[in-house]
């Protein structure tokens, strides 16, 4: 379908109030940031400009021009791409919207020659399986709260190596940007390099060479969110975490979020110890790749779910 003033078509033949499917500009930032926080998403302003100057950012506007539906396909270099962002306004949903837009993601990556991935909840992993999406690994998000205990916290359980760490920034991008290539597989480099020009932004190096590894915090719309962390073992990656989380807690008022593939167990029984909860479950989907999704020997921490 066109990105034009044609109109949109339910199954039945009927038009849904003459609604438009429009390419987002910068103009939308606040109206998609609307439906995000509506969703009591993470994302943030920049966040959203990233996938309008990356990515594909689409949606629909309704016969007043208000933006009631969305969905973002972000390309990876030249093999794999992101969708995300699907959000439908509550007054617009159940009128297939949401797989509307996802089509015109899907078809967006696959003119483009990339593999199409997405982070699915179990409610939207039934829906993406009917369109030939397979499943991979799971995900856990985990959150800690502000209110959490201190007796959780305690700084006599941070690990040793956590306090030898090297703080890192944009003048890392290159190390930075090929450790998470090796993790991933992919090239987010234009990702990492938005990450560390942001203001709140702090992130940490350790090790060198073949052993080195990453953690990035950067500030959500809601709160502090942790990764990607790259690591060459569970001690280095719990070294990392910890001085992210140490920073991140010490902002008053700020929770902390991040997403923890299920198999990495001893980092799950890390953040149990330290005051984090289960938020809710992903599972990692691809359309079309070679090989069920799985994590990369050095990836630990992700960068959520609208980045992978």
């Amino acid at each position: 379908m066109a990105l034009s003033d044609a109109l949109v078509r339910d199954s039945q033949g009927a038009t849904r109030a003459a609604l438009r499917l429009v390419a987002l500009t910068h103009g939308d930032i606040e109206a998609g940031l609307a439906l995000s926080d509506a969703a009591g998403w993470n994302q943030t302003a920049d966040d959203w400009a990233l996938f309008m100057e990356r990515g594909h950012a689409i949606g629909f506007r309704d016969d007043a021009s208000r933006l009631v539906a969305t969905a973002a396909a972000l390309p990876y270099g030249a093999s794999a791409g992101w969708i995300s962002m699907v959000l439908v306004a509550d007054a617009w949903r159940h009128r297939g919207l949401a797989s509307d837009l996802m089509g015109a993601c899907i078809d967006r990556l696959r003119a483009a020659r990339v593999v199409p991935f997405l982070d699915a909840t179990p409610a939207g992993a039934a829906v993406y399986a009917r369109l030939g999406f397979a499943g991979g690994f799971e995900i856990d998000r985990w959150e800690w709260r502000a209110s959490t205990s201190a007796a959780a916290i305690a700084d006599d359980s941070t690990p040793p190596d956590a306090r030898s760490l090297d703080a890192a920034g944009s003048v890392d991008l290159d190390a930075i940007a090929a450790l998470d290539r090796a993790a991933t597989g992919i090239d987010r480099r234009f990702l990492l390099e938005s990450f560390l020009a942001r203001p709140d932004t702090r992130a940490w190096l350790s090790g060198e060479g073949e052993g080195s590894g990453f953690v990035i915090a950067r500030a959500g719309r809601r709160a502090t969110q942790i990764g990607p962390l790259v690591a060459n073992n569970t001690s280095q990656a719990i070294a990392l975490l910890a001085s992210a989380f140490a920073s991140a807690r010490a902002v008053a008022g700020r929770s902390v979020l991040l997403d923890l593939p299920r198999c990495r167990v001893e980092v799950a029984a890390w953040l149990e110890a330290h005051g984090f909860v289960r938020q809710r479950p992903f599972v990692r989907m691809s359309l079309g790749a070679t090989h069920v999704p799985a994590p990369g020997d050095t990836s630990f921490i992700l960068a959520g779910p609208e980045f992978g």
